[in-house]
């Protein structure tokens, strides 16, 4: 797929050949590139409505999604280190914090640039519903003044719990998305 996940897909029945039709039924595991471990997750077996209007079907599971999100939290693509230029770029220095939290404001009298690392502490969840799938991400945020001596303090850490759903939709043939914050 990238540098950092491989896909590994099988047959998981014999191709069912009928007039005008193929079924093609695979299992595709996602892992991190050159480990491949067993994901913790089970496949569970699901079916698509039988539908015969278009030229090409394609379905994903779950176990799809969730051995993406384990091969890419494995990979550490969950990681993320927003740079001093950034945050700068976007106005974000001690001074907004400070604002927010008193204890910042008394550390650092003159505003500073900061840098923030954010990063998954477990597997991102995965979950398929009707209209849409929902992700739930557990991490962390750890908030970094960048002194004028370019040396960083660590100024706080803070937990985050983030749940979106995202729906998919198809307009003028182009496949949308839409994603909401649900807490």
């Amino acid at each position: 797929i990238d540098d950092l996940a491989e896909i590994d897909y099988s047959l998981s029945s014999l191709p069912a050949v009928f007039q005008p039709f193929i079924n093609l039924d695979l299992k595709g595991i996602v892992y991190p590139t050159g480990n491949y471990t067993a994901p913790p997750y089970m496949a569970a077996p699901f079916t698509i409505p039988d539908q015969r209007d278009s030229m090409l079907y394609l379905a994903f599971s779950e176990y799809f999604f969730q051995t993406s999100s384990f091969a890419y939290y494995t990979a550490g693509a969950f990681n993320v280190t927003i740079a001093e230029e950034t945050c700068s770029y976007y106005n974000i220095s001690t001074e907004i914090f400070g604002s927010i939290i008193p204890e910042v404001a008394k550390y650092s009298v003159t505003p500073n640039p900061v840098m923030l690392k954010i990063m998954a502490t477990e597997i991102p969840n995965i979950s398929l519903e009707q209209d849409s799938f929902t992700v739930e991400i557990q991490g962390s945020m750890e908030v970094f003044a960048v002194l004028p001596d370019s040396t960083t303090q660590s100024l706080f850490t803070m937990n985050i719990t983030a749940n979106t759903s995202i729906a998919l939709n198809i307009f003028d043939q182009k496949l949308m998305g839409s994603l909401c914050l649900n807490r």
